[in-house]
C-alpha cells in the first residue's frame, strides 16, 4: 500500500492559521511548500494576515508601538540638533586692536589655542580627539600617535635641548636638522620651477613698502634687532583670503603640492623677509611632524640659517628643507644696499609620517578643535 500525502484545502489552511495556538507558526515551511500562488491564495493570505494581527497579544503590540515612538523621537532629536559649535583658531585669537586684527594678521594670546597651550588639559583634549577619530574611522596605524599623546609630557620634558617641539612630539621619527631635497622631491621641484612666478608676486607686494612702513597684510615679528616681516597665505591651517587674492598664482601653486600641510594648525605658507641687521632669536617650532621648506627669493650675502647648531645659506631659486623643532635661528648681516633677505616658506609633511597618520593628525589638530 502506498500512502500519498493530501494537500490541505483552502478552508483547512484558514482554520489552521486562525487557531490561537498556532499564531507563531503561520508561515511554516510545510504550508509554504504546498500553497498555490494563485489570486485566491494571495487574497486568503492578506485576509489571514489581518486576522492574525487582530489576534496578536496586546503586550506585544504595546511594545512595538513604544519602540516606534522612541524611534520617531530619536529621528526628530537628531534632525533638530544644531551642529557642534567649534571655535575657530581665528576666533580664539586677539590682536592689538578691538577686532583682534592688525594689518590683516591675527595675534594669538588665548590659552585655548592648541599652539599656545602647554598643560595637561591639552593632552586630554588631544586624546579625546584621537578617540573620536578612531570611532569614526579606525585605530589601525594609530600606534605612534596614541603613544605620543599618552606620554607627551615625558617626551617633551626628556628631549635634549637641541630638539624640543613646543606642542606635539611624534615618537620614532628619524630626526635631523636638515633634509635632502629628495625627501619631498616632487614639491621641491615644483616650487623651484615656479620661482619666477612667486618672485614677481612678491615684488608687487614689496612696492607697498615705499608708501607705508607696514602695508596691510604684513606682520612685524618681535626680534632682538632689525625687522622681520611675514605675509601669510595660510596661517595655522587657515587661509588668509585677502592676502591670497594678492598672490593668486602662488596660492594656486599650494594646491598642486602633494605634501603641503593645509588642514591642521601646524600648516603655514608665507613670505618671510628680513631687513639688513636682523637677528631672529633662537626658538623651537611646535612639532616634529613637519619639515619647513624655504624657497630663496632674494638672498644677499652674509645671511644664514642655523638649525641644531649647523649653519646653512639660502640660494635664490633653490629650496632648503629643515626640521624647525630643532633649536634654530636666522640672521641677515649683509649691507643695507643689498636689500632684504626674502624666502617663500611652506610647511610640508615629514616624509616618515604615514598617510593614515596624516589623516588622523589633520583631524586631531584641525583648526578650531
Amino acid at each position: 500500500m502506498v500512502w500519498v500525502p493530501l494537500s490541505a484545502t483552502r478552508t483547512d489552511r484558514r482554520a489552521l492559521l486562525r487557531a490561537p495556538n498556532n499564531r507563531c507558526t503561520n508561515m511554516s515551511g510545510e504550508w509554504l511548500m504546498d500553497w498555490s500562488w494563485s489570486l485566491d491564495g494571495l487574497r486568503d493570505f492578506i485576509a489571514t494576515g489581518i486576522q492574525s494581527f487582530r489576534d496578536c497579544d496586546t503586550t506585544a503590540l504595546t511594545a512595538v508601538a513604544c519602540l516606534l515612538v522612541l524611534f520617531v523621537w530619536y529621528c526628530y532629536h537628531v534632525g533638530r540638533e544644531q551642529p557642534r559649535a567649534y571655535v575657530t583658531v581665528n576666533a580664539l585669537m586677539q590682536g592689538a586692536d578691538a577686532n583682534g586684527l592688525q594689518n590683516g594678521y591675527v595675534y594669538c594670546h588665548s590659552p585655548e589655542c592648541v599652539r599656545c597651550t602647554h598643560n595637561d588639559g591639552l593632552n586630554q583634549k588631544l586624546y579625546h580627539n584621537l578617540q573620536e577619530y578612531a570611532k569614526r574611522y579606525s585605530w589601525s596605524g594609530m600606534g605612534r600617535i596614541h603613544k605620543g599623546i599618552r606620554e607627551q609630557g615625558r617626551y617633551l620634558n626628556s628631549r635634549p635641548s637641541i630638539q624640543k617641539p613646543e606642542v606635539f612630539f611624534l615618537p620614532d621619527l628619524p630626526t635631523m636638522p636638515y633634509f635632502s631635497r629628495d625627501a619631498q622631491k616632487h614639491d621641491v621641484e615644483l616650487l623651484e620651477r615656479n620661482f619666477q612666478t612667486i618672485l614677481c608676486e612678491f615684488e608687487t607686494l614689496y612696492k607697498a613698502f615705499s608708501n607705508c612702513s607696514l602695508p596691510q597684510g604684513w606682520k612685524m615679528n618681535s626680534t632682538p634687532s632689525g625687522e622681520w616681516f611675514t605675509f601669510y597665505l595660510v596661517n595655522q591651517g587657515m587661509c588668509v583670503p585677502r592676502n591670497c587674492r594678492k598672490c593668486p598664482r602662488t596660492y594656486r601653486l599650494l594646491g598642486s603640492l602633494r605634501t603641503c600641510i593645509g588642514n591642521n594648525v601646524f600648516g603655514n605658507a608665507c613670505i618671510s623677509m628680513l631687513s639688513p641687521g636682523t637677528v631672529i632669536a633662537e626658538h623651537y617650532g611646535p612639532t616634529n611632524i613637519r619639515i619647513r621648506c624655504h624657497l630663496g627669493l632674494k638672498t644677499p650675502s652674509n645671511c644664514e640659517l642655523v638649525v641644531g647648531g649647523e649653519p646653512q645659506c639660502w640660494a635664490e631659486g633653490r629650496c632648503l628643507l629643515f626640521d624647525d623643532s630643532f633649536l634654530h635661528t636666522a640672521f641677515h648681516e649683509g649691507p643695507p644696499e643689498e636689500g632684504p633677505r626674502v624666502v617663500f616658506m611652506v610647511d610640508l609633511w615629514h616624509p616618515n609620517v604615514a598617510a593614515a597618520e596624516r589623516q588622523a593628525l589633520d583631524f586631531i589638530f584641525a583648526p578650531g578643535r
